[in-house]
């Protein structure tokens, strides 16, 4: 039996329940896999307070990392034993393992930890696809200023921006107002931390 975080209703976090689940085998297409790191995600909170509707009962997380333990009929490119991670699945990823469709799939280097790949996936795909779908006439030399401070995908697309040869330019403040900014950002991560307090079991 695995461990799935599920909820059966929408609403805040004390609807998300901690289940024992059967698993079984991946069909056509699909893989099985178990979780050594999950990615968690503010769009995470929208399928739980249903601003994204999803059929209930449902799993959350669209975001993980692990290694492929069975593989289904016309599955290629996988096979047991494959460290893999991958974003934008359906839900059901806040699980010790999960069946789930090998397409969102990709293989993980040796050099890269679960972990890091469970929390960085989403960032580097929202980057990559800044600076190579929505611009794709850059060239190496041009000069491209990210996208607002607080983007969380603003780091990874910096370190992209220079392996593809881009000029990265950014923007800065007063001391006063970086030191208001600091103050604000305290206040909001207590006030939240004040209103998240735990209140579920780990996976």
């Amino acid at each position: 039996m695995a461990k799935a975080v599920r909820f059966y209703e929408a609403g805040g976090p004390d609807v998300l329940r901690v289940e024992e689940i059967a698993v079984g085998d991946p069909g056509p297409g699909e893989v099985r896999i178990r979780h050594a790191a999950v990615g968690c995600n503010f769009a995470d909170t929208y399928f739980r307070s249903g601003y994204y509707p999803a059929p209930l009962p449902a799993g959350i997380g669209v975001e993980g990392a692990g290694t492929i333990e069975a593989v289904g009929e016309g599955v290629t490119g996988f096979a047991p034993g494959d460290r893999v991670a991958y974003n934008g699945s359906s839900l059901g990823a806040y699980s010790s393992e999960r069946v789930m469709p090998a397409a969102p799939l990709f293989k993980l280097p040796d050099a890269i930890s679960f972990e890091d790949a469970a929390a960085s996936t989403m960032r580097g795909l929202s980057a990559t696809y800044w600076l190579a779908k929505t611009n794709p006439r850059m060239k190496a030399g041009d000069t491209i200023l990210p996208p607002r401070r607080r983007w969380r995908g603003r780091i990874a697309a910096v370190q992209l921006a220079k392996l593809l040869g881009l000029r990265v330019i950014g923007t800065v403040s007063t001391e006063e107002r970086r030191k208001r900014r600091a103050r604000s950002a305290v206040t909001r991560s207590s006030s939240t931390a004040a209103r998240m307090s735990p209140r579920g079991s780990r996976i």
